[in-house]
């Protein structure tokens, strides 16, 4: 915040103090939050040499022990307001093995870890030094356990030389700002309270407190609401998927965040997403990046880098801006360098079958070949569009081997103009360091296997963003690949969590161009791009964000003496939170901003996924269950987002379950009775069959009924008033398949419409009904089916009393 000045004969005559907070204001913190205090403290005192693995119990006990010291005094004394040494009486010295004659080295550790972490605020100190070399009368107000003394020393420390005119710790005066401190400062500074500020962070003690005493506050607040709501659920997942590790210390990550924040204008939703969430994280990966080329460099060595496009774009777009070194762009996909490397059948095998829809012109762009035998295979599909599985096992015959190997030599030797073009000095390169957001490196083992055909020694290095580590094995040798976010940073299964959302990101980070699907004279042709302009233009936008935040952050990093990137695995965890975060608990505002977006898979018929689909969500948990549900496969493209478009909660209990903290026998469904279901045919014969109810670990019950083709059933009759007098009726869905398992596992999933469904005997409005008659059923239409069996399942939340 600035704070508003005026000529210096106006201040004389209207002002005449101003007053600091201390603790978020004049000085700031390198860590998550105020308690990232106690867990310096914690490896400061020895502590963490003689308990290892415990910073989370003594940070709470800490907490604890200030809590009882406070409540004690307020018993005793009538004021809550305490001294560091009378919390440190009510910490359990055994439990940690120390003995109260350590007290004092607590305390001592605690004021220690305080001149580590504290920094003066450049903007509250330029105010601060305006006022003072202006005549005011100029000092601070604190409410703290650190009497005054220690206040002094800390805040000497953080700007040495600093004087003022006042300083009241409340633990000196027994009160706080929001009792009578700031009456004890008036009056023992013979102080005008008309005539005075106070700048501070805290609603109720700095801006309430100061104008319940008639002086003029200014709000300093430490974020915006939202953003300290994001910061919460970040330290919520750091703590879920960085286990053990410290939760409070980031090197003065979220401290940088929060101050470029703070210094930037307001501008869109979007590019504030780009200037909080994306731009951090980004930019520590350019930091980790340049640590990968500092590594591969040495002497003999001619090293390159190469950001690998599309998604490699924000990425190059932020060394460029912050680095002097050269670095290329290169349009390399995994489509072109497999087809470039294929000396068999097996990798196109391997790429098509992973292609959700693909049409003959599109095969012939990328093969270019249409023979008789294409044109037949693909005249069997409708509308001429075939899955990439089907294609890839037909593949073989339809082409042959040596249609292959033209076909590679062809591209190879294209794709090696372009990189020469790409990158000077290509021929003279020994070593070249590839970027990129991830994930198994196949372009990396591509291009190696396009570099051993043509007898190419460059050695390739792979620096990813996010790793699936167990796919780099196979790297070759003499290369190397490493991940910003390993496996060494959050586990495997989280890992795969975050790559089933990935596709937000890449969204995010790409360039507004079609993918490549080939080179000409060293220029690059490319797909039509199908995404909508205005999707290619809030892409932009928070682009724009995290530029704005790379750029910003050298400068105010520098001023507060941050140094958030300097330790790898610290740098590398909080951005695992930081993407986890945004990509797994989107809040709503996220929602409404990229809910829209659709994900181009690059292949096939230039189709857009979508990234949302909450009722695809609905019905799967009440077709399959939670645990199914949430490994469902693409579409949608960001299934995290569909939880939490369906409910908070439902998007947190997706967090566990990728967390593998979600355990089965207290979430999945559990059998809990039975009830005779009425089938009818369509001449009018009917059938009573006993279908298992089941309850869900959240209260609800799912009842799942198997048909088949030969019974020839055209309504189901599910009597709700013997189970279910009253409740909410969420879905009722169908899956077919050829046999019961097979439906019951399948993940098409239709969703019957409610208009359909007939409630005989019951009061229905919207979801909720109630059944009026002790024979009240809901009848189920049943639709022709096209495979012998059909499931139809029945998602209820009972209300009220229940017969189960």
């Amino acid at each position: 915040m600035t704070i508003a000045t005026v000529d210096a004969k106006c201040r004389t005559q209207n002002v005449s103090a101003w007053s600091f907070d201390v603790f978020d204001t004049f000085l700031v913190r390198a860590c998550t939050t105020p308690d990232g205090v106690f867990e310096r403290t914690y490896e400061l005192s020895g502590v963490s040499r003689s308990s290892p693995s415990v910073s989370a119990s003594f940070v709470q006990h800490r907490i604890q022990a200030e809590a009882r010291a406070r409540k004690t005094a307020k018993d005793k004394r009538g004021a809550s307001e305490v001294h560091v040494t009378e919390i440190y009486s009510y910490f359990p010295f055994r439990l940690f093995g120390l003995e109260r004659r350590d007290l004092n080295d607590l305390v001592d550790a605690e004021f220690d870890a305080e001149l580590a972490l504290c920094r003066a605020n450049p903007d509250m100190l330029r105010q601060y030094l305006d006022m003072k070399r202006a005549g005011h009368c100029v000092g601070f107000i604190s409410d703290t356990y650190w009497d005054s003394e220690r206040l002094a020393q800390l805040l000497r420390a953080c700007w040495p030389g600093l004087t003022w005119d006042f300083l009241y710790a409340s633990c000196d005066h027994g009160s706080s700002k929001s009792e009578a401190l700031f009456a004890k400062y008036l009056s023992g500074q013979g102080i005008d309270a008309a005539a005075s500020f106070h700048v501070g962070d805290n609603e109720k003690a700095d801006i309430r407190g100061a104008r319940r005493h008639g002086i003029r506050p200014r709000y300093y607040p430490q974020a915006t609401p939202q953003l300290a709501s994001i910061f919460q659920r970040e330290t919520a997942l750091f703590e879920l998927l960085c286990q053990n590790a410290p939760s409070r210390l980031d090197d003065g990550a979220r401290t940088l965040r929060r101050m470029v924040a703070a210094g930037s204008a307001e501008k869109s939703p979007a590019f504030h997403l780009g200037l909080t969430i994306l731009g951090p994280v980004m930019t520590a990966f350019n930091a980790f990046v340049a640590r990968r080329c500092k590594e591969v460099a040495g002497p003999g060595r001619q090293v390159a880098l190469g950001f690998l496009g599309r998604d490699g774009f924000l990425s190059h777009r932020i060394w460029q801006g912050l680095n002097g070194t050269a670095s290329a762009y290169l349009e390399i996909n995994r489509r072109v360098s497999l087809i470039a490397s294929a000396d068999t059948i097996d990798p196109l095998v391997d790429l098509l079958s992973k292609v959700f829809k693909i049409d003959a012109t599109t095969f012939h762009d990328m093969m270019k070949i249409t023979s008789p035998k294409v044109v037949a295979f693909f005249a069997r599909f409708p509308g001429g569009i075939a899955t990439g599985e089907e294609l890839a096992a037909a593949l073989p015959d339809l082409m042959d081997a040596g249609e292959i190997v033209a076909l590679a030599a062809a591209l190879r030797r294209r794709l090696l103009a372009y990189l020469r073009y790409a990158i000077p000095g290509f021929d003279d390169c020994t070593d070249l360091v590839l970027a990129d957001l991830g994930y198994s490196g196949s372009v990396q083992k591509a291009l190696r296997r396009v570099f051993d055909q043509e007898g190419i020694k460059v050695r390739l290095h792979g620096a990813y963003l996010i790793s699936l580590d167990d796919a780099f094995d196979d790297i070759a040798e003499e290369d190397c690949a490493e991940g910003f976010i390993s496996d060494l940073v959050i586990t495997p299964h989280a890992k795969r969590m975050l790559s089933r959302n990935v596709a937000l990101l890449e969204q995010a980070c790409c360039s507004a161009d079609g993918s490549v699907r080939d080179y000409e004279g060293g220029t690059v042709l490319r797909e039509i791009n199908p995404r909508p302009a205005s999707q290619i233009a809030l892409a932009a936008e928070i682009q724009a964000g995290a530029l704005a935040f790379a750029e910003s952050a050298v400068g105010v990093a520098a001023n507060f003496g941050l140094h958030p990137y300097a330790a790898p695995d610290v740098a590398a965890r909080w951005s695992a939170a930081t993407l986890a975060r945004l990509l797994l608990l989107p809040d709503e505002d996220e929602l409404a901003l990229l809910g829209g977006l659709k994900h181009d898979v690059n292949l096939g018929t230039h189709a857009l996924a979508p990234m949302l689909d909450s009722r695809f969500v609905r019905d799967q948990i009440t077709a399959r269950g939670l645990s199914a549900a949430c490994a469902s496969a693409a579409p949608p493209m960001w299934l995290a987002g569909s939880f939490a478009r369906l409910s908070p909660s439902y998007g947190y209990l997706y967090v566990l379950f990728g967390a593998n903290r979600l355990p089965a026998d207290v979430f999945e469904e559990r059998p809990c009775g039975s009830v005779q279901v009425g089938l009818f045919r369509a001449g009018g014969d009917a059938a009573l069959e006993t279908v298992t109810i089941y309850r869900t670990g959240l209260g609800e019950l799912r009842l799942r009924i198997p048909l088949s083709r030969t019974m020839a059933i055209s309504m189901i009759a599910l009597p709700l008033a013997k189970f279910a007098p009253q409740g909410l009726l969420h879905r009722v869905t169908v899956q077919q398949g050829e046999d019961v398992r097979e439906a019951a596992e399948s993940q098409d999933v239709i969703g019957i419409a409610d208009a359909s469904l007939v409630y005989a005997g019951i009061q229905r409005t919207g979801e909720h009904y109630r059944a009026e008659t002790e024979d009240g059923c809901l009848l189920i239409p049943v639709a022709p089916m096209t495979k012998d069996i059909a499931v139809y399942s029945v998602a209820i939340a009972p209300l009220g009393t229940s017969s189960r």
